[in-house]
């Protein structure tokens, strides 16, 4: 007897493999342990040069320092500049990584030079939030940061920056970073000092006296960086 096609019967299709979350990674990271924790959990990860930030999950740029590297960081306005790189992307973290492992509020700091004091540390976050507008995750270690990332990639979708560049500096920019990094030397000392003595040749240059007529006890600092013999 023939056999009846039923139409009505259901055809079963093999199951589609179901593509795995992406997570982009700077080659700077590749040493971390970060990278298997996300493979284990099921991700895809791309290691890449990315221009601005470490991680890129849907559309999120993702910043991460270990504690000590957010403290040197901070000393040396490093972590300023990829504050401002970090602003091309709507959505954007700093993860600080290790705060199981290591007191971010230490006055251990200042004993391993460092020089960090806790208040100044804590003005820095506060700068963080409220001045570059990035929200701060603190992790207690290599695992934690992992499933935070983990936790983001699962969410939805976010179209990402195709040209997220490094920030290019005016010259004004330079200069005022330049004078910055001198110890003590905020943003409004530096636009102070340039204004009067126009040139950071000038501010070198200038005397003890004028220094100090400008910016008061905040020039010994200068001073001592500028007439230190080195060799």
């Amino acid at each position: 007897m023939k056999e009846i096609f039923n139409i009505f019967s259901r055809k079963k299709f093999p199951e589609k493999e179901k593509e795995k979350p992406k997570i982009v990674v700077d080659y700077r990271e590749k040493n971390s342990l970060i990278i298997p924790e996300l493979i284990s959990l099921g991700f895809d990860v791309e290691v890449k040069e990315l221009k601005v930030a470490d991680y890129l999950v849907k559309g999120t740029a993702i910043e991460r320092k270990t504690v000590s590297d957010f403290i040197s960081s901070m000393k040396n306005r490093r972590l300023l500049k990829q504050l401002e790189e970090l602003q091309q992307y709507e959505s954007r973290l700093l993860i600080i990584e290790g705060i199981e492992e290591q007191e971010i509020y230490s006055e251990d700091f200042s004993e391993k030079g460092f020089g960090m004091h806790p208040n100044s540390v804590r003005g820095f976050l506060l700068s963080v939030l409220l001045n570059y507008r990035v929200p701060i995750i603190f992790t207690k270690n290599h695992e934690d940061t992992a499933k935070f990332i983990s936790v983001l990639a699962k969410k939805e979708t976010r179209e990402s920056p195709l040209n997220a560049t490094k920030k290019v500096r005016s010259i004004e920019e330079q200069a005022q970073y330049i004078i910055e990094g001198f110890p003590g030397i905020g943003p409004k000392t530096a636009k102070k000092l340039l204004k009067k003595f126009r040139t950071i040749k000038n501010v070198i240059n200038a005397s003890a006296e004028d220094l100090k007529k400008e910016i008061g006890k905040k020039a010994d600092n200068i001073l001592r960086i500028i007439e230190q013999k080195h060799y």
